[in-house]
């Protein structure tokens, strides 16, 4: 964890390659970026965070360091869901926390999920998927992202999707292999 109230604390990595964990770099840049730029009306302080492919949950539990009210964690994969609730119960913060096991694509379809709204949603899907803009349409169509909230995708730099039209970008980012798009 990079800031806040657990700043300094190691959160577990999956052993295997399957899940790639967002680099401490991007992450500050992503932070700084809300924390600070004139585009973005938004902040982690106080709302309500959906990390979709959330993995071992660094970007959430970064969120709840830093005074999230909470975080919804999305995750289907078995192996690092394990590391997850882990790395939840080390910082004993599972009061601010829900955890949804399932597959985002059905999530997004179902109506049940969607009587939430969220602040910040960041999305981290592996490199290789390729239906970005089915997440981004659904997510819209839906309105979990309030008025003023941002999505947050984390893509690899040389993918080259053409981002949907629906979202408008707010400002686009690239560190190292990392590409950050930010719209609302």
């Amino acid at each position: 964890i990079i800031s806040g109230f657990f700043k300094g604390k190691k959160i577990l990595l999956p052993k295997d390659n399957k899940t790639r964990p967002l680099r401490d770099l991007v992450k500050e840049s992503i932070f700084n970026l809300i924390s600070h730029s004139k585009k973005i009306n938004c902040l982690i302080d106080n709302s309500n965070i959906l990390d979709l492919f959330s993995g071992t949950g660094s970007f959430g539990l970064e969120c709840i360091s830093r005074n999230s009210k909470k975080v919804t964690f999305l995750e289907n994969y078995s192996e690092v869901l394990q590391i997850l609730k882990k790395n939840i119960n080390s910082l004993n913060v599972g009061n601010k926390c829900e955890i949804i096991e399932k597959d985002c694509f059905e999530l997004l379809k179902e109506n049940l999920f969607f009587n939430k709204k969220f602040d910040i949603i960041f999305m981290d899907p592996p490199y290789k998927e390729t239906r970005i803009n089915l997440i981004i349409n659904l997510i819209l169509e839906k309105k979990i992202l309030n008025n003023d909230g941002v999505l947050i995708i984390h893509r690899h730099k040389n993918d080259n999707t053409n981002i949907s039209t629906q979202l408008n970008i707010l400002d686009q980012r690239t560190y190292g292999i990392s590409k950050i798009i930010i719209g609302n």
